[in-house]
């Protein structure tokens, strides 16, 4: 199977997260990443993750998880000679992702004009908290302050415990995977106007994008939303309930799905109950409700329930930890989380995620572990032109 973007180079001169997701998702469909990082330290994320000593090493597990297929290559851009090279990449590449403050590659005499200039056919796409327009350009953003000022963290909870910030870092992967997109839809039309594009990728506006029901009940109904914890907004009952040993989501959102659930919870009662009957009311009286529902699934335990349920045409799944879901037979068979050698030859696996999507039949994987810090520099250079002198002058100045 040839990779949807077999032949595509992308220079990826991101930090962190939602700039490497997207470049990690590029990876995957078979892109040739080339992460530009800083001779010495590297992408932040090196020095990120649960591991002190895999930090220390710059092989922190925040850059492991999002780097695989990658080659590093070290510039200096604050040096002529790093940016001499970094205008060379360019004028070879497809794709540069960049989630700098807006302005700062600019400054450096690496805008988007410049580039444009070198590669007409480039897409640029600069990934930032709030965009490259607007009052709030220029303020710094991470995941945390999006969650926050998107609204994100104010629905989150209930009305004890909100504002409650999401358990991981939502609003950085929204943006990862909507610059993902763009760039491969100015890849689509590249390829029939052999035109380049500039994509201003905002976190703020990807984070709002996703909150669906929170936004829209606003924007065309004036109702403000509100913390609802488990609960479903749209439907009841439609939320997290206990059972015997643990918990269970259900989402009998159809009538028929409701009907289902109560009969085979011993509940048919409920089908006719006057407090039950119209889905407006299971919403309005949803506590009295799980009341009656919980009772009757404590006959059971949540992964009998499961079965039970989903057998029948009624949503549910049971609330499981990270370990548990990773362990799922339904990822194995899929092929979801694939080994890698580490980067130091260590002797254990490394374990990254694919992609969410498979292409003909087959799961998008890494092709290669995740790179050391500056590994592929001297083949890099040397398939732009640079000789073995010429790399080892840059070197000596500090450029790479």
């Amino acid at each position: 199977m040839t990779p949807l973007l077999d032949g595509i180079r992308v220079l990826d001169l991101t930090n962190v997260l939602a700039g490497p997701f997207a470049g990690y998702q590029l990876a995957l469909q078979g892109a040739d990443v080339i992460k530009v990082e800083l001779p010495g330290s590297g992408d932040l994320a090196r020095r990120l993750g649960a591991d002190r000593a895999l930090s220390e090493e710059l092989l922190g597990a925040s850059f492991l998880a999002q780097n695989g297929g990658k080659r590093s290559l070290t510039l200096n851009l604050k040096d002529p000679e790093g940016r001499a090279a970094l205008l060379r990449a360019v004028r070879e590449a497809d794709v540069l992702l960049e989630n700098f403050r807006p302005g700062v590659l600019d400054r450096l005499g690496l805008g988007w004009d410049t580039l444009r200039a070198e590669n007409p056919g480039l897409v640029y796409c600069a990934i930032s908290g709030f965009g490259q327009t607007g009052p709030l350009r220029d303020r710094p953003a991470y995941d945390q302050i999006i969650q926050g000022l998107s609204g994100m963290m104010s629905v989150t909870g209930t009305a004890a415990t909100a504002p409650l910030r999401a358990g991981f870092p939502v609003a950085d992967t929204l943006g990862g995977m909507a610059a993902a997109y763009a760039v491969t839809a100015a890849l689509v039309r590249r390829g029939r106007t052999g035109e380049g594009a500039f994509l201003d990728v905002s976190m703020l506006e990807a984070a709002l994008t996703s909150l669906g029901w929170v936004t829209s009940n606003y924007l065309i109904t004036g109702q403000e939303p509100v913390p609802m914890g488990n609960e479903n907004f749209t439907a009841a009952p439609s939320g997290t309930f206990r059972t015997a040993d643990g918990y269970l989501n259900i989402a009998a959102n159809r009538q028929e799905q409701y009907a289902t659930l109560c009969r085979l919870t011993g509940r048919e009662d409920l089908i006719e109950d006057a407090r039950f009957a119209h889905p407006a009311d299971r919403k309005t009286r949803r506590e009295e409700l799980r009341t009656e529902l919980e009772a009757a699934l404590a006959a059971r335990p949540a992964a009998e329930w499961e079965e039970i349920l989903s057998a029948a045409g009624v949503p549910a799944a049971r609330v499981l930890s990270v370990p548990e879901v990773l362990e799922l037979e339904q990822l194995t068979a899929r092929d979801f989380v694939h080994d890698l050698p580490f980067p130091d030859g260590r002797d254990r696996p490394l374990r990254v995620l694919g992609g969410p999507l498979r292409v003909d039949g087959e799961p998008p994987a890494p092709p290669a572990r995740p790179p050391l810090l500056g590994e592929h520099t001297d083949a890099v250079l040397a398939e732009l032109g640079y000789g073995a002198a010429e790399i080892a002058a840059l070197r000596e100045r500090g450029a790479i």
